[in-house]
């Protein structure tokens, strides 16, 4: 079972990214170069479409399950991760758990500027 939803995730994962390229540098080639409007959209879009399709998923589950797997984590994870963290902080915060809510978002971004900042840090003194 977990081989067949790797080669699922895998699949729609192939997919999600080549479109997530293509469409981001079709978006960013027709706007202004100082602001990353082509992964503004990808990004904004991957949540769109990662809450349609666990809203389908919550009622009465109308998608089947290998479905969601390859739409969900394949195709979102693989056009954004953007979708799954911010489907991940809305599961959270309809859950009420604030704490872990802000916690997550706060620690996500924070951390995630200082990552990308350390790699560059790091690159400069290699």
């Amino acid at each position: 079972m977990m081989l067949k939803n790797f080669f699922i995730v895998g699949f729609g994962s192939f997919f999600g990214g080549g479109f997530r390229f293509f469409l981001s540098k079709y978006i960013q080639n027709r706007f202004e170069k100082s602001f990353p409007f082509g992964t503004f959209c990808v990004n904004i879009l991957g949540c769109l479409l990662i809450g349609l399709f666990y809203g389908l998923f919550d009622h009465g589950n109308i998608i089947n399950p290998d479905y969601m797997l390859f739409l969900t984590v394949g195709i979102c994870g693989g056009f954004t991760t953007f979708s799954t963290f911010m489907n991940e902080n809305f599961q959270l915060f309809k859950a009420a758990n604030y704490f872990h809510f802000s916690m997550y978002i706060i620690s996500s971004v924070s951390g995630g500027l200082f990552a990308v900042y350390l790699g560059h840090l790091i690159t400069k003194l290699i």
